[in-house]
């Protein structure tokens, strides 16, 4: 039996719509336009205890609404979702004492005092027995490095300092998953190194499942030997990050359409180019160039026709996979 099980799970939000302008505004007040937005479209996967598990996609794709009903935050529309035995949004209470939840854009930190008293009033919110708290509090502070910075009001600590903090904060209770949304957004590499090292031993020493959603792929690679890609809604890939390099193993080049002239590309890895209708079509070998850079040069006025990359890093692949579900 899957620790976590989600079975044709959907969520669909009512948005208002209105132009700008006062005259908008005013009519907004006596008819409102509405359009619904499909967040989640019948999603299914499971994950088994002790999982370290990449949940991935493009901006908008359902990511951020998937951790909200695991955590119990959200009610979905349709579909089942079950975490160790339990449904997160009706044995609420039951549920999140057995969950750590970290959102890289959101605190759960009081701003204007010290971490250290949020972790004090934490203890009494899960009922934390004394001497578990105290040993909990000391080896989480130990190993994210933060003895000093937990005695500074959180409102003068830098982002990477305060989402170390969210760290210890979120498991002080011992829980047995961990969900982080973007937990190393915006943090140097010295920072990042901390966080990963950190979740990769809880993981191996205590079974903690962890899901984690991020734009870093580096993260990915670091955490995760399997992903859950995740685009307009629905699962478009669930397997392990080898698997998807073998893909892709003996892709050699990358193709474009643009209808702009860019001869100074050229000096940049172009190997082949020839006129078309609407414009020109280039072949760029990829061990020359950065793909990503040469995709951001041509701006928005290049169609891309294909693209095909030999020894590839898992941002490519990303993109390479966003592409052939067109999302």
């Amino acid at each position: 039996m899957s620790f976590i099980e989600v079975s044709s799970m959907s969520k669909t939000f009512k948005v208002t719509k209105r132009s700008s302008g006062v005259r908008s505004s005013v009519k907004s007040f006596f008819k409102r336009d509405y359009v619904y937005i499909d967040a989640l479209k019948s999603i299914s996967f499971e994950v088994a205890r002790g999982e370290i598990v990449g949940y991935i996609g493009p901006n908008g794709a359902g990511k951020s609404t998937t951790i909200k009903i695991l955590s119990g935050i959200l009610r979905p529309d349709s579909g089942v979702c079950k975490i160790n035995g339990m449904i997160p949004y009706e044995d609420r209470e039951r549920y999140v004492s057995n969950i750590g939840v970290v959102f890289g854009q959101r605190s759960q930190l009081w701003w204007d005092i010290p971490a250290e008293d949020t972790f004090d009033l934490l203890k009494d919110i899960y009922k934390i027995p004394k001497d578990d708290f105290i040993s909990r509090k000391n080896e989480l502070v130990s190993l994210l490095n933060i003895e000093e910075i937990i005695k500074i009001p959180v409102r003068q600590l830098s982002l990477g300092q305060r989402m170390r903090c969210e760290i210890a904060a979120s498991l002080l209770h011992n829980p047995s998953i961990l969900f982080l949304d973007e937990p190393t957004i915006g943090l140097d590499a010295v920072s990042k190194k901390i966080v990963r090292d950190f979740i990769k031993k809880i993981n191996k020493e205590r079974d903690v499942t962890v899901i984690l959603t991020t734009h870093d792929m580096s993260d990915i690679e670091a955490l995760a030997k399997r992903i859950i890609m995740i685009g307009k809604g629905e699962v478009l890939y669930d397997g392990t990050l080898q698997k998807l390099k073998n893909k892709y193993d003996n892709i050699k080049h990358i193709k474009v359409i643009t209808n702009t002239k860019v001869g100074s590309i050229r000096k940049k890895g172009i190997i082949d180019k020839r006129k078309i209708d609407g414009g020109y079509e280039f072949d760029v070998d990829s061990k020359i160039i950065d793909v990503s850079l040469f995709l951001n040069y041509l701006s928005n006025k290049v169609e891309v026709k294909d693209i095909d990359i030999e020894n590839e890093n898992i941002d490519e692949i990303i993109i390479k996979l966003y592409q052939e579900y067109e999302i």
